[in-house]
């Protein structure tokens, strides 16, 4: 027998840090909120991340995963905001000024309806079928992911010697944690010319541990039927092509991927939320609105962070705003494209509502290429320059932050403005 339709004023899909943090700040607006999670324990990738680095912004001091974890769960535990795990969504209905939410879970089919979503439902690793490597698919394959809960959940070592194929931060630490556990890693092989990693991961995961580092390199194939045996690897050209002539045969029993992390969004697709081509997450504006009324995208899912404090705030912010239209109502919103220019890979948000009480924004932003000069990231609306911030140095893997205040909203005049956010060189002194 189906239950009764339970009404609430904010669902939160996903527990991770952006959804706790979503949570409580949507619990603290007086919203009725609830949050599902489909793993059977809240705390979403933090849970296998024992190692340190979280918290220096949030909390100002420095914690592992669990521990960053469990103090946003107590927070939503305290707010009395209930959290479902073991809960899959699987499909949600769109009505006027509602969400009907089907969901699977342990005692059986339940039916939700809510006046405002809040996605914040993380991001997934790519896999070796996604980067096109040759060869069978023998066991001892793995994502950096996987084997991190191999190791940290489930105390199991994926191997004795291995080869890490991308630098990306999860793969770097995932070197280095290895390497304590006694598994002989031949090195980390990376496409790019640079790592897609932090320098602290490089210099402490893998210089602090004598692990080589290739760039322009890439695994070509992967020998073995039932077990990895080895994998060829070979340099690249300038168009990312394998240059057959330097491929050498690297015996193991073991690759670890570490080749990116992709938003995961299929609700946002079945909901028709627009996506963003370059982050492949939600187009959102400056209170983590989506194009859709009503939907609102946090962290991961929206673009990948390197810092998790940016991942909670961006969740924070996505929770109040979603408590704010459930409770308050529906309003029309002004809505002014965000553009960029330069060197800029992106930023988010794409778009500034001019019409919200929400009068400042928090801001993130990465870079294509390494700038190793000092740049200015000039803030633009109709020509005018409303504000002008100066990096010493920017590099891809760093995702950077700046804020547009009131003054810059007051500045937008309606109804064809636009923003443009560009990076401009500053030319070197010659005295």
């Amino acid at each position: 027998m189906m239950k009764p339709i339970e009404y609430v004023d904010v669902v939160v899909l996903g527990s991770g840090p952006a959804g706790l943090a979503a949570a409580f700040a949507s619990a603290k607006q007086g919203a009725n909120t609830v949050v599902l999670e489909r793993q059977e324990r809240p705390g979403g990738i933090l849970k296998q991340c024992i190692h340190d680095g979280f918290g220096n912004l949030r909390y100002n001091e420095t914690l592992t995963g669990p521990e960053y974890a469990y103090r946003e769960i107590q927070q939503v535990i305290a707010a009395l905001v209930p959290i479902r795990t073991n809960c899959f969504v699987a499909s949600v209905e769109h009505g006027e000024h509602h969400f009907l939410l089907n969901c699977i879970s342990p005692s059986g089919i339940e039916r939700i309806s809510a006046r405002a979503l809040v996605l914040a439902t993380g991001c997934r690793e790519r896999t070796d079928r996604q980067v096109f490597i040759h060869g069978d698919r023998p066991a001892g394959i793995f994502t950096a992911g996987l084997a991190q809960r191999l190791i940290n959940i489930d105390g199991l070592i994926p191997g004795n010697r291995a080869v890490i194929l991308g630098s990306g931060d999860i793969g770097l630490i995932m070197a280095r944690r290895l390497s304590i556990e006694g598994v002989q890693v031949e090195g980390v092989h990376e496409i790019r010319h640079e790592s897609s990693g932090l320098k602290r991961n490089i210099q402490q995961c893998l210089e602090d541990f004598d692990i080589p580092l290739y760039v322009q390199s890439t695994v070509t194939s992967v020998v073995g039927s039932q077990r990895v045996k080895a994998v060829h690897v070979a340099a690249v050209d300038v168009k990312n092509m394998p240059i057959m002539s330097t491929e050498q045969y690297i015996p193991c029993d073991t690759l670890i991927l570490s080749v990116g992390l992709i938003p995961e969004n299929e609700l946002a697709h079945s909901l028709d939320v627009p996506i963003d081509p370059v982050t492949k997450g939600p187009v959102v504006d400056h209170v983590m609105h989506t194009m859709v009324d009503g939907v609102f995208a946090c962290g991961n899912c929206v673009h990948v962070s390197d810092l998790v404090d940016y991942v909670s705030e961006s969740g924070s912010i996505a929770g109040k705003h979603a408590a704010a239209w459930a409770i308050d109502g529906c309003a029309d919103r002004t809505l002014v494209p965000v553009s960029r220019a330069g060197n800029l890979a992106y930023v988010v948000p794409q778009m500034i509502d001019t019409s919200s009480p929400q009068r400042s924004a928090s801001c993130y932003f990465r870079v294509r290429h390494t700038i190793e000069r000092t740049t200015q990231l000039r803030i633009n609306s109709e020509g005018q320059q409303l504000d002008c911030l100066t990096f010493d140095e920017l590099y891809p893997p760093q995702m950077e932050r700046f804020a547009i205040n009131e003054t810059i909203f007051s500045s937008i005049k309606q109804p064809s403005a636009d923003i443009s956010i560009e990076l401009v060189l500053v030319e070197a002194s010659h005295d």
